[in-house]
């Protein structure tokens, strides 16, 4: 009996710290599938104007429809550098262990590449 009273503890801790890891790494997975998908919003859209609502917007489509409670304070960020264009998503996953602190769980998305467009044969830049 006593032996249990001593174990339990550590047993119930090393269970929520499983627990907690299995959720962080979940919501990491959901990070980067909605900034995959609001990626690939930026890079087809071309030239056209408005890209950047529209992929923010599908990486918070795919945030509420995958995990909606699984990642709190999601913030979603669209960005465009020279030819390149992605989503990054940063949130905080769900908290199961109350004594570690907040920011230990945080998770980060990062996605891009270049955008799609048609480029001419003649070698001149730019897209049409």
């Amino acid at each position: 009996m006593i032996e249990l009273a001593m174990l339990m503890p550590v047993i119930l801790a090393v269970v929520l710290l499983v627990v907690q890891f299995t959720l962080w790494f979940h919501g990491r997975q959901v990070a980067d599938a909605a900034a995959r998908e609001g990626a690939r919003i930026a890079r087809a859209a071309g030239t056209s104007d408005g890209w950047q609502s529209g992929a923010e917007a599908k990486a918070r489509q795919i945030i509420q429809a995958v995990g909606p409670k699984l990642l709190r304070n999601a913030q979603v960020q669209a960005w465009e550098k020279g030819d390149q264009r992605g989503v990054d998503v940063t949130a905080s996953a769900v908290q199961v262990v109350p004594l570690l602190p907040e920011t230990t769980f945080e998770v980060t998305a990062h996605f891009g590449g270049p955008i799609e467009c048609f480029r001419p044969d003649d070698g001149s830049e730019g897209c049409e």
